[in-house]
């Protein structure tokens, strides 16, 4: 049976939809699981063991040069390429108008969820088939909840990423003075980050646990934040720019993860790695860490976790 998902973004997003996929090619004979995604996650999608073809999309990029002729064609090749086979089952998990739009280019029965239960209730018109999953669920279940209605089997069993980041360490450990811990400081939205001076308290206290620090990045300014961080620790280490494949890999070594609400926190805690996410502007019950009991969750919107409660929580 042919499957594909369509769960395009964001990273945490496309996290949360791994354990639907493995649902999928547990309970379906034979499967064959391609993923839609947004090409910045595509690596995740494609670290699943049960994925066949990962097939990278361009919305967010393709919106800033609309009028552009190389975006025109990148389109073209995403629609040949989308458009190669016929599936038996086509599955947005992502609920929005534009998943729907481009779930419904793909050869084959869409399904969706219906008016009640998307995030953008538009998007229930272009599916063929439509389910109701409650709203109340953590977002996990509730790709999990839509996968097994469109395929018709009861979601059984413990909640499974199937995430494979097999291969060295991309950062040298010969480096580092002692295990280490990572530290990721950085998330899209400013409400979501915990101040420097906690994150600096924090590093101390893991260094004094036999803990090095290690503060991965993605842009100038997170990169700053991080140096800036480090210093303040002391014998922390700020790595070069990762991909996410390579930050993956680095993570399956860490003996702890501390981490804001972002996609990256949500992948330490899928890969299995005692994590801990601190939540400043947002609260965790339906989108927190989830399905592992290494992972918890300290903090909500209402209420900055001190650094002793995320002390705890590491255990």
């Amino acid at each position: 049976m042919r499957i594909l998902f369509v769960k395009t973004s964001s990273l945490g997003d496309v996290v949360h939809n791994c354990p639907a996929v493995s649902d999928a090619a547990r309970s379906v004979p034979g499967a064959s699981i391609d993923w839609v995604v947004e090409e910045p996650f595509a690596e995740v999608a494609a670290l699943h063991a049960s994925v066949r073809r990962v097939i990278p999309v361009a919305v967010r990029r393709w919106r800033a040069a609309l009028l552009s002729s190389a975006t025109w064609s990148e389109f073209s090749q995403f629609r040949r390429a989308l458009r190669s086979e016929r599936y038996d089952c086509v599955i947005d998990n992502q609920g929005l108008l534009k998943s729907a739009l481009i779930a419904a280019l793909a050869l084959g029965p869409r399904n969706g969820l219906d008016r009640a239960s998307a995030r953008e209730p538009l998007a229930a018109r272009f599916y063929e088939r439509r389910h109701a999953v409650p709203l109340a669920l953590h977002a996990v279940e509730r790709n999990r909840r839509l996968a097994a209605a469109a395929l018709g089997f009861e979601p059984q069993g413990e909640c499974d990423y199937g995430l494979r980041a097999e291969g060295e360490a991309p950062l040298a450990l010969s480096v580092l003075s002692a295990p280490f811990a990572l530290l990721l400081t950085m998330t899209s939205r400013p409400d979501k980050l915990w101040n420097e001076a906690r994150w600096i308290e924090l590093g101390r206290a893991l260094a004094a646990r036999g803990a090095q620090s290690v503060l991965p990045w993605g842009s100038e300014a997170e990169r700053a934040r991080c140096e800036r961080i480090a210093s303040g620790i002391g014998g922390a280490l700020v790595p070069r720019r990762m991909a996410l494949t390579e930050l993956a890999r680095l993570m399956r070594h860490a003996r702890c993860v501390a981490g804001v609400d972002t996609g990256l926190t949500h992948l330490a805690a899928a890969l299995g790695v005692p994590t801990v996410g601190i939540y400043c502007g947002s609260d965790p019950v339906l989108t927190g860490l989830y399905g592992s009991a290494k992972a918890r969750s300290v903090g909500n919107a209402a209420r900055l976790p001190a650094v002793g409660e995320v002390l705890e929580a590491l255990g």
